[in-house]
């Protein structure tokens, strides 16, 4: 117990100093970043917040990307660093390493729902259907390890539209990216079975060859603003994006999601995993936080209540989790409990 005290004064003394310049100064609003995909829903869930709970200050939410906000949560703790970070994939072992490395321990990591890597069309485009493997060799740096020539989609498979490969996407900072390269390209290029073979032999070769993205202009970094990439397929029929399915969903009546294996993505497919792009979104609370940042414990508390499949955020695009993962998440997120580091990856 004294341990335990003696922790949360030294956490409270660590947010509570102040120096010269006010870079320590002491904090009494929250502070989130991270996941572009992740942000409307921590951004509801702080509206709904700060209505319900006026005794708080309304928390501040910066879109910077996972990767980013994984940076910025893994930094330290106390004032300057934020408290939650956004995620459109799992903590990763080296940012938890690095968390460790600079104090930051009793990590509680929530999956608040799912959400799927989709790819979308202009509703002028031209109806296509993609496989991984498509995707894999219009997309990749050197496809299976050759030079990569493709031009046109039809380069890649016949059957496709003879216009420009052009896809707008998220930089490497973003969440979306690895889950697109683990969802997507890592799928189209172990479709050929020396690069199944590669893996078992070279690993990081394997990584690189499998996930690297051209750079002739053919992908377009399009930055932590999936808005943006919605008004680009809409300028350019030809062109395809990469974004979160709440995107898709906000935006119907201007594009189209692009049938993955001939699967269109939906709610119920990425809901039941069938659609190949599915993944869990999740935020991270920096459980050393919890007793010095007014709110902070309430508003994880607002998010648990109001992910279910008739609330809020449902409205909002997020897809609700199996009913007994959204349980177990729902007491994790009101105990507390620790991430155990043997967990990830």
């Amino acid at each position: 117990m004294i341990s335990r005290t003696m922790g949360v004064v030294t956490t409270a003394l660590a947010l509570s100093a102040c120096s010269n310049n006010g870079a320590n100064a002491s904090r009494d609003q929250i502070r989130a970043v991270g996941s572009s995909t992740v942000y409307p829903f921590t951004t509801a869930v702080t509206e709904q917040f700060a209505r319900r709970q006026t005794q708080f200050k309304a928390p501040i939410v910066e879109s910077t990307g996972t990767g980013a906000g994984m940076k910025l949560f893994c930094a330290g703790v106390g004032a300057r660093f934020p408290d939650i970070e956004n995620a459109s994939r799992a903590i990763k072992k080296s940012e938890l390493e690095e968390c460790t490395k600079n104090g930051v321990k009793d990590i509680v990591q929530v999956q608040i729902g799912i959400d799927g890597i989709v790819m979308a069309e202009s509703l002028r485009g031209d109806a296509m259907r993609l496989t991984p493997a498509d995707v894999y060799k219009a997309l990749a740096a050197t496809p299976y390890g050759r030079p990569q020539t493709a031009r046109r989609w039809s380069d890649v498979n016949p059957t496709l539209p003879a216009i420009p490969i052009v896809v707008y996407g998220p930089p490497p900072t973003s969440g979306t990216r690895d889950a697109f390269a683990e969802l997507i390209l890592q799928k189209g290029c172990d479709a050929n079975p020396a690069m199944t073979a590669l893996k078992n032999t070279d690993a990081k070769r394997h990584t690189a060859v499998c996930t690297k993205v051209r750079e002739d202009g053919a992908y377009v970094e399009s930055g932590e603003n999936d808005n943006l990439i919605v008004q680009k397929l809409v300028a350019n029929p030809d062109a395809v994006g990469v974004f979160g399915y709440s995107f898709l969903e906000e935006n119907k009546d201007r594009v189209r999601g692009i049938p993955m294996n001939g699967i269109v993505p939906t709610y119920d497919t990425i809901a039941d995993y069938s659609y190949p792009g599915s993944r869990p979104l999740y935020i991270y609370v920096k459980g050393q936080h919890l007793n010095v940042v007014p709110g902070l414990r309430e508003l994880v508390a607002e998010y648990a209540n109001d992910w279910g499949r008739g609330g809020y955020l449902a409205r909002r695009g997020l897809i609700v989790a199996p009913a007994d993962v959204t349980e177990k998440n729902r007491k994790i997120a009101l105990a507390f409990t620790p991430l155990d580091p043997a967990m990830v990856q």
